[in-house]
């Protein structure tokens, strides 16, 4: 399994105050015991405060509501800036995280979010509205946001590539 690098930075009380959280997936597994079956909850949750800031976090609990409490804690933690160009992205990238691979291209003005239930929704709270998406692989709701998390690391502006390559910018 592939450890997600996705780059991480501390989070204030400010900041924390104006993120909003979504839920992506729950999902639902249960124990057999002596009684019948006992049932437990997962939540993936994406936070963020669509002007570049954007999260993810995992809950697990007996009932709904605790799951995503949990996950919404843990997304909380979990904050990574995005480098955006505009209302898009700089250039197209491909993300990988086990056997998902999530490929993010950058759109015109006005063409909107094309882009599946997951991906879509890390991407609104990112605060990206024009950009075409596609996903190969496996379409685990947990693996593709871990993807698509990824993939947004990777993005670099212009000035960023231009200071690495040591270049000047016309």
């Amino acid at each position: 399994m592939t450890k997600s690098n996705y780059t991480r930075i501390p989070i204030d009380e400010a900041l924390a105050s104006d993120v909003e959280d979504d839920v992506v997936a729950i999902n639902r597994s249960a124990a057999v015991v002596k009684g019948g079956r006992r049932f437990s909850f997962s939540a993936l949750t994406v936070v963020g405060n669509r002007n570049g800031l954007v999260g993810i976090g995992y809950g697990k609990g007996r009932e709904v509501p605790l799951a995503i409490e949990k996950s919404v804690k843990d997304a909380r933690k979990n904050l990574m800036q995005v480098t955006r160009d505009g209302t898009t992205i700089p250039h197209a990238v491909d993300g990988r995280y086990c056997s998902t691979m999530v490929r993010l291209i950058p759109a015109a003005p006005g063409t909107g979010i094309i882009a599946g239930k997951a991906v879509r929704k890390v991407l609104e709270r990112a605060g990206i509205t024009d950009i075409l998406t596609k996903n190969f692989g496996s379409t685990n709701a947990l693996n593709v946001v871990k993807a698509t998390l990824v993939a947004l690391d990777m993005l670099r502006s212009r000035e960023e590539t231009a200071k690495l390559r040591g270049v000047e910018l016309e």
